[in-house]
């Protein structure tokens, strides 16, 4: 039996990752609501029928936008099984260096866009019993660095309002899966990026010389576009969805790097962090362990935690 084609909407569409994850659904005769800021970048995909392309302009630091054309994009093709956020883009530099122009408007596009992004959609999924949710994060999302403060603030944001609205949504037979690409030649530190207002007091520091690669087109990828748009859709269409996904043996060691690094502080810290509970002499209740929705001490953390549809 022919499975029915599934229903997408993509953001960020015009180029790189976005693009690539359009071009990979189409080609496997997905239906399509592909948004942009400039939808005229989006004339030059070929569906294989008319029917299987909606498009649509799109501006995700707008959130009235957003919403409206979420409902459209639902009541044009009819419902809405996935749907992957993958607008945004890089300010590189150092944090001093960052305008207040800059970080809100980096803030708006790679933070609080998804955000209404997923606000918009989860009633319509909600109402059809079910669907998936897709955050493009970045490696950055586990790892900071220098020069791009700014832009790993809003990822980190991103990595944990995905993890909780996970565990908000699963009851309704919604997944989420939190993408974490590592370096691929899509244009990011090309057209898609933002530098800061160059300071001399950071001349020759970490935070210059990635603006100086980045400027000049001199960071290496490993990343193989079309690989990682497949994965992505293979991911979004099994039978469970993992809460997150890295994508590049660079991202696999960077974030491995992270969380080894990050848990061995804690660890270092065991007994400061338990001299500072609560005592039966003190005459309170001991703290307890925090425990998860399904009864278990962190149940949604546990490694390798997987979600059903």
């Amino acid at each position: 039996m022919t499975r029915p084609a599934r229903t997408w909407l993509v953001t960020g569409s015009s180029a790189g990752l976005g693009r690539a994850l359009v071009t990979e659904l189409l080609a496997r005769g997905e239906t399509v609501a592909a948004t942009a800021r400039d939808p005229r970048t989006l004339a030059d995909l070929r569906p294989p029928s008319a029917q299987a392309l909606w498009t649509a302009r799109l501006d995700v630091t707008d959130p009235e936008q957003i919403r409206q054309v979420v409902d459209d994009a639902a009541r044009a093709l009819g419902r809405i099984d996935v749907v992957i956020s993958n607008a945004g883009y890089a300010l590189v530099g150092a944090a001093e260096e960052a305008s207040g122009e800059q970080v809100d408007r980096q803030l708006r596009t790679n933070l609080t866009g998804p955000i209404h992004l997923a606000q918009a959609v989860l009633p319509h999924l909600r109402a059809q019993g079910g669907g998936r949710i897709i955050q493009i994060s970045s490696m950055a999302g586990q790892r900071g660095s220098p020069g791009t403060a700014v832009y790993c603030a809003t990822k980190w944001g991103v990595e944990g309002f995905f993890e909780s609205l996970a565990a908000e949504v699963k009851g309704f037979g919604i997944g989420v899966t939190i993408v974490e690409p590592g370096t691929v030649s899509t244009g990011f530190f090309g057209r898609s990026k933002e530098l800061t207002a160059e300071s001399p007091a950071y001349a020759g520091t970490p935070a210059a010389i990635l603006r100086r690669r980045a400027q000049d087109g001199r960071l290496p990828c490993r990343g193989d576009l079309a690989r990682m748009a497949a994965a992505v859709v293979d991911v979004a269409t099994g039978p469970t969805v993992p809460l997150r996904l890295a994508l590049g043996s660079d991202a696999y060691a960077a974030i491995r790097r992270g969380l080894t690094a990050r848990l061995a502080d804690l660890e270092e810290q065991r007994e400061i962090a338990f001299s500072t509970d609560l005592t039966a002499g003190d005459g309170s209740t001991p703290s307890t362990p925090h425990r998860g929705p399904e009864g278990n001490d962190d149940a949604h953390h546990r490694p390798g935690a997987r979600q059903s549809r």
